[in-house]
C-alpha cells in the first residue's frame, strides 16, 4: 500500500497497517457565531455560550455569572428573537451570517485546488472543535485558521484561537497550526470595501451627502489595557475613505452595538446618526467594515434600527451598504489571506 502526502514522496507501509487518509491541508474559516434558529430558546443556548466568554465579559465570575443567568438570559432572549426573525432567512433557514459564511467557504473551496476549506462558528453550530475534529479526521495535517474579523480585539481574534487550542488539547495526534493574522490593512480588503460600496450605491436612486463607517464597538477600557481594535479600526477607515475620495466630515467614525453601563468607545453610532440628521443630512449612508458578512448587527440594528433612528430624527433617505458577503472581490481577498499563510505547505 502506497500513501502521497502533499509535495512528499510516497512512503511504503507494512501490509497490515490500518488504512491512513491521504494528508491534506486545511482551511478554516471561522466567524463569530449565531442561534440555530430565531427562538426565546436558542438565543439563549447561545448567549450563553457568547457571553460567557471570558474574552467577551472579562468580570470576576462571582459577580458576572449571577447577573447573567438571574438577569440577562431571562431577559434578553425573547427580544434578541424578534429581531432574528426580522432577518431570518426563510428559505434556507438560517441566519445571514451563517449562509453568508458557507458561501465564503465554498467560494474560497473552488479557488483552492487540493486544500479543504470548511467553516465554523465561535460560539453555537457548527462548533470549531467539531470542524476540526472532522478535518483532521478526513487526512488534514496541517490547518489554517482564519478568523474572520479584519480588525483585531482580544474579544474576537484572540477568542478563537482560545477555541482553537482549547480543541486541539483534546487530540491525542494534533494537525500543525497556523492562524491567520488581522487584515484591516490588506490592501484586498480596502478595495474590496471601496468596490462593493460603488457598486451598491451606484444602484442607489440618491446620493448619501454623508456615509457614516461604523465598527462594533468595545469597552473603553479594553482599549485602555492594550487591545489594538480602536487603532485597526482607525486605520481601516483612513485607507477606506482615500480608496473612496472621501474627507474625515464626509464619512465620520462611530461605534455601534454597546452593551452594559461601562463607558466604551466613542462615538456612538446612534448618537452619530441623530447628530448628522440634526444638523440637517437628509441622505445617509452606513457602512460596516468590521463585519465581513451581514448579520444581526448590520441588518437590524443598522438597517432597520439605525434607518428608523434617522427618518425620526428628520432624515429622508437612508441606505446600509451591504458587507462583502459572497462577492467575488471577498473571494479574492480570502484567496490572497489562504495563500500567504500557507506559504511552504502549498506550492
Amino acid at each position: 500500500m502506497m500513501t502521497e502526502t502533499d509535495g512528499r514522496a510516497p512512503s511504503p507501509l507494512p501490509a497490515d497497517h490500518p488504512p491512513l487518509a491521504p494528508s491534506k491541508i486545511g482551511v478554516l474559516l471561522v466567524n463569530l457565531g449565531t442561534p440555530d434558529e430565531p427562538t426565546p430558546g436558542a438565543v439563549r443556548r447561545y448567549l450563553s455560550e457568547f457571553l460567557s466568554d471570558e474574552r467577551i465579559v472579562d468580570l470576576p465570575r462571582a459577580l458576572w455569572l449571577p447577573i447573567l443567568h438571574g438577569v440577562i438570559l431571562n431577559v434578553r432572549p425573547a427580544a434578541t428573537a424578534r429581531n432574528y426573525a426580522k432577518i431570518w432567512r426563510s428559505e434556507s433557514n438560517e441566519s445571514p451570517l451563517r449562509y453568508y459564511t458557507r458561501a465564503q467557504a465554498e467560494g474560497l473551496a473552488a479557488r483552492l485546488n487540493g486544500v479543504t476549506v470548511d467553516w465554523a462558528m465561535r460560539y453555537g453550530n457548527p462548533s470549531v472543535a467539531s470542524r476540526l475534529e472532522t478535518m483532521k479526521e478526513s487526512g488534514c495535517e496541517r490547518i489554517l485558521v482564519i478568523p474572520l474579523y479584519p480588525q483585531y480585539s482580544a474579544t474576537t481574534t484572540a477568542s478563537v484561537a482560545d477555541a482553537v487550542f482549547d480543541a486541539v488539547k483534546a487530540m491525542r495526534w494534533q494537525p500543525a497550526l497556523r492562524t491567520a493574522p488581522a487584515f484591516h490593512d490588506e490592501p484586498h480588503y480596502i478595495e474590496a470595501l471601496a468596490a462593493v460600496t460603488r457598486r451598491h450605491l451606484a444602484a442607489q436612486d440618491f446620493a448619501p451627502e454623508r456615509v457614516v463607517i461604523s465598527f462594533h464597538g468595545l469597552p473603553q477600557r479594553y482599549f485602555d489595557l492594550g487591545d489594538p481594535y480602536h487603532c485597526h479600526c482607525a486605520k481601516t477607515a483612513r485607507l477606506l475613505r482615500a480608496r473612496m475620495g472621501w474627507t474625515e466630515d464626509f464619512a465620520p467614525l462611530a461605534f455601534q452595538s454597546k452593551f452594559g453601563r461601562e463607558k466604551w468607545l466613542e462615538p456612538a453610532t446612534e448618537d452619530t446618526i441623530k447628530r448628522l440628521a440634526g444638523e440637517g443630512v437628509k441622505k445617509l449612508g452606513v457602512i460596516m467594515p468590521g463585519f465581513v458578512a451581514d448579520c444581526i448587527e448590520t441588518l437590524e440594528e443598522i438597517d432597520i434600527a439605525g434607518r428608523e433612528t434617522f427618518t425620526a430624527a428628520g432624515g429622508e433617505a437612508f441606505t446600509a451598504i451591504p458587507c462583502l458577503n459572497d462577492a467575488p472581490e471577498m473571494t479574492m481577498l480570502l484567496e490572497t489571506i489562504a495563500r500567504r499563510e500557507t506559504a511552504g505547505w502549498t506550492a
